[in-house]
């Protein structure tokens, strides 16, 4: 099991994803957004417990440094598929041992 550590802005966009999924009126159908919210909280259980589950399609992502180890490595795993504008949670392994940080949460481009 690994503990999640967040970055200031993957903490911002995780908090305003469950804002908006919050705004539900009682008795009223689920929206996109709790949909959205759902998916990524899904994608952060699954990280915690394997960072390489099958459904996570976890893989290094280039474009990003490594807060914590210049030669560490960065990863993108899929919280959404098959959907414009998926949204990707990119982490990384650290600072600590057993620790792993959002880096980012955010739509593909």
């Amino acid at each position: 099991m690994f503990a999640v550590k967040w970055t200031f802005r993957a903490r911002e966009e995780f908090d305003r994803i469950k804002a908006a999924a919050q705004g539900r009126r009682q008795g009223a159908k689920s929206s996109k957004q709790e949909g959205l919210y759902k998916q990524v909280s899904k994608t952060i259980r699954l990280l915690m417990s394997n960072p390489r589950h099958p459904g996570l399609q976890t893989h290094e992502f280039l474009s990003l440094a490594n807060l914590f180890d210049p030669s560490g490595k960065v990863f993108e795993a899929c919280a959404q598929n098959r959907t414009p504008g998926a949204y990707r949670v990119f982490w990384c392994y650290g600072p600590g041992r057993s620790e792993i940080t959002i880096v980012a949460i955010t739509p593909h481009p």
